[in-house]
């Protein structure tokens, strides 16, 4: 009776995750079709899917055509299970009922799940036996009454020794008294943990989700069934339980032991409670982790503004190098767009392969808002524009990276300072990328006006913010929305994803839009509709690691406030605080400073490139810094190449790699140079000395 029950079972819960497997696919396909239909009617697609590889028009189905047991003999839930299994070295996660077949009787093989057959397997001992219907109902109805009986004295007993025993019976417990399989479980979650940490969107964590319900469904229905036609055991069980929950009170008094620790008299380590935090199968990772990943050294500094901010300067160290580069990362965007295009096409590899000290600079703006006050307000932090990342973010993160520079070199080589008039023994060389180009230009002229040392040796400026009047309707829309309500910043301090959940959403949809061509190629040329045509990737962009659950970088209000009133001034300036009374506070004038003016301050080479397929800041909002540098003397160069705006940073194009390292060769010390001040500098000692 019991193997009936079971196969019965068994085909009914496949039965039941083909049904609902289906159903979940069939329901992607209809969204992926409609997807399809949306985007073959949409003008200049083609336009803005350039930028993404891999995407088709047709929607490919990634579902099985048959139930997943008929194509492989296993479901995917009892897949995961089993590899788990075979990794951990434990037993498979399967229901039994506890008994092991001893004679070799085998039941053919069906296209069930391994758990399945385990189910079938487990009850074959009493599959053998003819069944006695009169004593089975004869125990059942003993048992019942005893049950009925002495339920309530037991869960009296129950009550009275959880009260009791609650104050000394805590974690004083001894390894070796921790029931096997609970050690075995804390195993596998442990396994567990490790193996499912990885990414997956929404719809396969719908499917394992559903798989995963199904079977601790039929798990229940099978194990109460096996109770109901096993009075005898159900039984021994209950008696188990009860006698179980008796010894512990009377011993729990006298068998209270220690935990030990390593190093005391029993030198194993005991096994705690550990709870494990399930990632929710997200991606992670930092920039860290793409660094040693990749066999690279990594450095973590940290630097504090002046005005409290806790920035990360994250560094591939090459500690006796005089050649260092600063890498800073535009709007959106974190040290990670430097390292995401992996060995091969990462700006800040190449650099290290070069033999540079790569610096990678992170600006304020996290969602986990690092600061020194750890008590500030969500208002209070995002209170900043683009004055606080010039003017405090990278002068903070140059003089650290000065200071930690000239201390090494003074180990490694005592006399290099010597070599040079300035007191700096290394080139620092900047490549800027978006805002983080209008960022530095600011950080240099004001430096320059204060006549403070900005210890940059060159400029190379990817595709700079400053000048944004040639721009699409749709950013003419937001600087007016944005100008004409200010009080906005009141309601809405920054432009991010304040909580985890929602950041787990958005990572896992990301995710979705790469699995789903139609809908991915959807969510692109939207995209490229609101920025303008531009044609980067932006699906890809939102599946980096540095968009996910644990942090993520945000926009403050005021910086939107601060690019609208560049692009309605048509001036690269500082922030307009809305009154001559207040600018004259900040900067001695009713008016902002205009940094376009005073270009003429720069003393270091500057190279400019520009995408022709921009159109978030367009070739000719380049060549206008180019045209005021040109003008007013500076050594500047200007480039263009075929890119869109985040093609910069996160697609791999060799062109644009080796032009970058070109132009920091530049700026590398000249060997002969250095020479010829060894020789200038041993000629005037003897001078010295034989006048003397």
């Amino acid at each position: 009776m019991q193997r009936v029950v079971d196969n019965a079972l068994a085909v009914t819960k496949e039965s039941v995750k083909t049904f609902t497997y289906e159903w979940v696919n069939n329901v992607v396909r209809v969204i992926n079709e409609i997807s399809a239909l949306l985007l073959a009617f949409l003008p200049g697609k083609a336009k803005m899917l350039e930028g993404v590889q891999g995407w088709e028009l047709r929607p490919t189905f990634r579902g099985p055509r048959f139930p997943r047991w008929m194509e492989n003999g296993v479901s995917s839930f009892n897949q995961f299970i089993h590899e788990l299994s075979v990794d951990s070295d434990v037993s498979s996660v399967e229901y039994s009922s506890g008994e092991e077949d001893s004679d070799g009787y085998e039941t053919p093989e069906s296209p069930l799940s391994p758990s399945s057959r385990a189910c079938s397997d487990s009850v074959t001992n009493h599959g053998r036996h003819p069944m006695r219907w009169m004593q089975y109902i004869w125990l059942w109805i003993v048992v019942s009454i005893k049950f009925l009986l002495g339920a309530p004295f037991h869960l009296f007993k129950l009550a009275y020794s959880g009260v009791s025993k609650a104050p000394s019976t805590s974690t004083n417990r001894d390894h070796s008294q921790v029931p096997s399989h609970k050690r075995v479980q804390s195993h596998k979650d442990q396994i567990i943990h490790r193996a499912t940490d990885k990414r997956c969107g929404l719809i396969e964590d719908l499917h394992l989700g559903i798989e995963i319900s199904i079977e601790a469904v039929f798990d229940f229905v099978h194990k109460a069934v096996h109770l109901l036609l096993s009075p005898s055991e159900t039984y021994e069980k209950l008696t188990k339980l009860f006698s179980s929950y008796k010894n512990d009170h009377d011993s729990g008094e006298d068998t209270s032991t220690s935990t030990a620790t390593l190093g005391e008299h029993d030198p194993t380590p005991t096994e705690g409670n550990t709870s494990s935090r399930q990632p929710l199968n997200t991606d992670g990772r930092t920039c860290q982790d793409v660094i040693t990943e990749f066999g690279y050294p990594y450095e973590a500094i940290h630097v504090v503004t002046a005005d409290g901010y806790v920035l990360l300067l994250e560094r591939i160290p090459r500690r006796d190098a005089t050649k260092a580069v600063y890498l800073q990362h535009g709007i959106l965007d974190s040290s990670m767009g430097w390292v995401s295009n992996g060995v091969v096409g990462s700006p800040a590899f190449a650099a290290y392969d070069k033999g540079y000290d790569v610096f990678l600079g992170n600006f304020r703006g996290l969602v986990s808002r690092e600061h020194r006050d750890k008590n500030i307000s969500s208002r209070q932090y995002w209170q900043y524009s683009i004055n606080e990342h010039g003017t405090q973010d990278i002068p903070a993160m140059v003089e650290k990276i000065h200071e930690v520079k000239t201390a090494e070199l003074k180990l490694s080589k005592p006399d290099i300072e010597e070599e040079d008039n300035d007191g700096q023994p290394y080139k620092l060389c900047a490549v800027s990328h978006s805002l983080g180009g209008a960022a530095i230009l600011m950080y240099v002229v004001t430096r320059r006006l204060e006549e403070k040392p900005h210890r940059l040796s060159r400029l190379v400026l990817l595709s700079p913010a400053g000048f944004h009047h040639d721009s699409n309707l749709i950013f003419s829309v937001v600087e007016n929305v944005v100008l004409m309500v200010p009080s906005l910043s009141r309601i809405f301090p920054a432009f991010y994803i304040p909580t985890r959940f929602f950041r787990m959403l958005f990572n896992k949809l990301a995710r979705d839009l790469q699995n789903l061509p139609a809908v991915g190629g959807l969510v692109q040329t939207l995209m490229g509709y609101v920025v303008g045509g531009d044609s980067s990737n932006w699906v890809g962009v939102l599946g980096l690691p540095h968009y996910n659950m644990n942090d993520m970088p945000g926009i403050s209000f005021n910086v939107g406030i601060h690019l609208a009133q560049i692009k309605r001034s048509k001036k690269f300036r500082m922030f307009d605080y809305g009154s001559e009374a207040a600018n004259m506070e900040v900067y001695g004038s009713p008016e902002p400073l205009d940094l376009g003016e005073h270009y003429g301050v720069i003393d270091i080479p500057v190279d400019l490139v520009a995408g022709q397929k921009d159109h978030i800041i367009r070739p000719s909002m380049v060549k206008r810094h180019h045209k005021l540098m040109k003008d007013a003397g500076v050594n500047v160069s200007y480039i263009e190449f075929e890119y869109a705006h985040l093609d910069f940073t996160f697609c791999h194009h060799e062109e644009l790699l080796s032009y970058v390292m070109s132009r920091l060769q530049l700026s590398e010390p000249n060997p002969n140079h250095q020479g010829n001040k060894k020789a200038l500098r041993l000629r005037r000692k003897q001078e010295i000395s034989a006048s003397g």
